[in-house]
């Protein structure tokens, strides 16, 4: 499976710059109300490592994380990470629950303009996913089985933090979250 998909991610350099290029985008999405569903708890540091843990795959992609989320998870949205938990609106549904295959969206590292989208593949507890994604490190790789942690104090997703695969442990920084987006259009009416 990992090789049939490295190697549809191996598009053509013209179609990898389109898709570098509808990645881009100059406004940040906006931010949709939540309601948190489960009780606060408290955050506590689990530990990833062993055969199962996070690594990249491919270091010479190069790819970014919006064909690659489009990809692996089917969900058929262009444009920058930013923009697709507006554009799912209507289209996909969305919520503060993750599930495999949905789309997890952050936003706002680095500026308020940027985003990152990344595939869940696991549900490891209520407040602890795993991801697949695309350029995560900014060299363009794909790492698989990569931790998220919900760190927000309504444990809605709405702060996460990453595990670092360099370091082999959590990252510092906390990241903003709009949600997830799952891989089934809504039906239209005719």
């Amino acid at each position: 499976m990992r090789r049939v998909l490295a190697i549809s991610l191996r598009i053509p350099a013209l179609g990898l710059v389109a898709a570098a290029l509808t990645a881009c985008a100059t406004s940040p999405a906006p931010v949709a109300s939540r309601v948190p569903v489960r009780p606060p708890v408290a955050w506590a540091a689990p530990s990833f490592e062993g055969s199962g843990s996070p690594r990249v795959v491919d270091e010479g992609a190069p790819l970014q994380c919006v064909p690659y989320a489009r990809i692996a998870s089917g969900i058929d949205i262009y444009g920058d990470a930013n923009t697709w938990w507006t554009q799912a609106e209507g289209r996909y549904p969305r919520s503060n629950s993750p599930s495999p295959g949905s789309v997890f969206v952050m936003r706002g590292y680095r500026d308020p303009s940027r985003g990152h989208v990344a595939v869940v593949t696991e549900v490891v507890s209520p407040r602890v996913i795993k991801v697949n994604q695309a350029n995560w490190l900014n060299r363009g790789e794909i790492t698989i089985g990569v931790p998220v942690t919900d760190v927000s104090p309504n444990n809605d997703w709405t702060e996460v933090r990453v595990w670092y695969i360099p370091n082999q442990e959590w990252g510092a920084r906390t990241y903003s979250a709009d949600g997830f987006i799952h891989p089934f259009p809504f039906a239209t009416m005719s």
